[in-house]
């Protein structure tokens, strides 16, 4: 890949320019040489914790300011534009999941319901309990639609892979016996979203993650370029045995940068 070539940069967050609130190698400078080259760039992550403004907050505390917020995608807003495209304004929704997707929920039109929702969207909860799970659960079984904002198994943070939304999932998968309709990466909306934005055509806009089955893989049915940095989830042994294979591979972000002169 001929990185010269690029001229738009979609990019992961978690494990890519931080593990919890310590910032990865490279990431300031890394934002740095994308203003000095004038090229366009959208933060795209599963994380549906945080709302987009919370994203902004956060890399300015972490040295980098100005990031529009219309320029973070998170699974909450894919999620939230799937259901004002298929629901009425207003339609109760159950949400599994954090405060910041609680808030893109109600900031999007749907009212916060614990009883009789048309649909339970779950994402990642840190105050996960049994009977919040039961919640749940009850609540896809009596036919509320089972909508998950994301897949991932784990989430990278400074003491390790901490369990992700889609252990979650996993587990109302199980107990309900049905299959969620999944919003985030590796699945196209994402995607689609950010060529939007940066008015891009795929094979000329560079996909940085750290996860080989979400990132790298729902970029590369799209067309994008893909950069693995093993900065977060992914191992160089695990490219090694998988069929999904990255156009270029480096430890972090920093040597990404070197990379591009």
């Amino acid at each position: 890949m001929i990185l010269s070539d690029i001229k738009a940069v979609v990019s992961d967050m978690d494990g890519v320019l931080w593990r919890g609130d310590v910032p990865l190698p490279g990431m300031v400078d890394f934002f740095h040489m994308l203003r000095e080259r004038n090229l366009p760039f959208v933060l795209a992550t599963n994380n549906s914790m945080k709302a987009p403004s919370d994203y902004v907050v956060k890399l300015a505390k972490l040295g980098v300011p100005d990031v529009s917020v219309e320029y973070i995608l998170t699974s909450s807003t894919t999620t939230v534009s799937y259901l004002q495209a298929n629901y009425p304004a207003g339609s109760p929704v159950h949400v599994l999941g954090g405060d910041g997707l609680r808030r893109v929920m109600q900031a999007g039109g749907f009212t916060l319901d614990d009883t009789a929702p048309k649909a339970v969207v779950v994402g990642l909860d840190t105050t996960l309990t049994y009977e919040k799970l039961k919640k749940a659960s009850f609540l896809i079984q009596a036919g509320a639609a089972f909508i998950a904002t994301n897949q991932d198994d784990s989430l990278p943070t400074p003491e390790g892979l901490a369990p992700g939304a889609g252990s979650i999932v996993a587990a109302l998968k199980a107990a309900t016996g049905k299959q969620p309709l999944v919003m985030g990466k590796p699945d196209a909306p994402m995607f689609e979203a950010a060529l939007r934005l940066l008015g891009t055509k795929p094979s000329e806009t560079l996909m940085i993650g750290d996860r080989l089955n979400t990132d790298i893989t729902g970029a590369s049915l799209l067309g994008f370029k893909t950069a693995l940095v093993l900065s977060g989830v992914a191992t160089r042994a695990e490219v090694e045995i998988s069929t999904i294979k990255p156009d270029c591979i480096y430890d972090h972000l920093a040597a990404l940068r070197l990379a591009w002169g």
